[in-house]
């Protein structure tokens, strides 16, 4: 069966398509995949995984179509971005021109 592979940086992406036996595991695919020697940096003990944007285990079977995603580590909070992506409020009791 078919499936993909997919892993991005900043600057380079990899999207792999393969061919699995029914069966294949999640860390099977991503093995076979030879998506781990284009990137060693990715390390399955420490990153997140999914399927089509939905976190999945490591031991999870795939199904035809699967498109298998390695996410990179968060250096960022969230939360801090977001404060800085806000815009200002005015302030309060200020004079309008």
């Amino acid at each position: 069966m078919k499936i993909g592979v997919v892993y991005a940086l900043p600057s380079r992406q990899s999207w792999l398509s393969i061919d699995v036996p029914e069966g294949t595991t999640v860390k099977e695919a991503i093995q076979k995949s030879g998506i781990l020697n284009q990137f060693p940096e990715i390390d399955l003990e420490t990153q997140k995984v999914g399927i089509f944007g939905k976190a999945a285990a490591l031991d999870a079977v795939v199904e035809e179509g699967a498109r298998i995603e390695i996410y990179r580590p968060i250096t960022v909070d969230p939360k801090t971005v977001k404060r800085r992506a806000a815009p200002e409020a005015p302030a309060a009791g200020g004079t309008e021109s």
